[in-house]
């Protein structure tokens, strides 16, 4: 009887359901999220406008040109100066706004393991932006490459450090976004991980000019307004011709 007993209960013993903290379980969830938020249409539609628009634009003002342009690629994904903050706010929103809203506390009583769903978002929105980015890098380098066809300041995909620039362009927009959902994670506010983001990549960059040049050689390399200068091209702009690189 007993035992009888014993075995019944046991029976009614609630059980975890399986894998409801797991990675695999937040990157699905971690997804639909993602493009159900209407903020991640308009940052990429902001990208494609900055990259592709902007480029457009730079592009056709240099094939008038009757000289040819050192560093034409410079010229071609000038818009990706201005797309990193497209992905910046976008890495910032996937992850801030959901502490503005009080959603965050549904998310963390389905997946109690914090580091889980933050790793769901970095995968989502890593490899979501390094996609679009290196897709928009090869569009808009082959736009700048029909405008400049003839002209002075022609490209072409063969010619040394191209292909570096245009691969390498496509992974520093996935850096920004991780950047700016690291900073929506840790500040947990939208305007202030935004304008922590901004300062970030702008104001570092005016502001390091003011210190020694032995200390600006040392730390120059790692500040990320920095190295999208030297990755946007095929050569290192003269600014920072004697900064050190990798």
């Amino acid at each position: 009887m007993t035992t009888n007993a014993s075995t019944s209960l046991d029976e009614y013993v609630p059980q975890s359901p399986p894998g409801r903290a797991s990675l695999r379980q937040a990157i699905p969830a971690e997804w639909t999220k993602f493009w159900s938020v209407r903020s991640t249409g308009w940052s990429l539609f902001a990208l494609v406008l900055a990259t592709i628009g902007i480029g457009a634009l730079s592009t056709n003002a240099l094939s008038g040109q009757p000289f040819p342009e050192p560093d034409a690629i410079r010229r071609i994904l000038v818009g990706f100066n201005l797309g990193q903050f497209a992905v910046g706010v976008l890495g910032v929103l996937f992850i801030s706004a959901e502490y503005g809203t009080g959603q965050i506390r549904s998310t963390l009583a389905a997946q109690p393991r914090r580091h889980n769903v933050l790793a769901a978002k970095a995968i989502i929105v890593g490899a979501v932006t390094l996609v679009v980015g290196e897709f928009l890098s090869f569009v808009t380098f082959l736009m700048g490459h029909l405008i400049l066809s003839g002209s002075a300041s022609q490209v072409s995909m063969s010619q040394t450090g191209v292909v570096r620039v245009l691969v390498e362009s496509g992974v520093y927009l996935a850096l920004m976004a991780l950047i700016g959902l690291g900073l929506g994670s840790f500040i947990r506010n939208t305007a202030g991980a935004i304008a922590t983001f901004a300062g970030l990549i702008l104001i570092l960059s005016l502001l390091i000019n003011a210190i020694p040049t032995s200390i600006q050689d040392a730390i120059s390399r790692y500040l990320p307004g920095e190295i999208g200068a030297t990755v946007f091209a095929v050569s290192t702009p003269p600014r920072l011709s004697g900064v050190p690189t990798f």
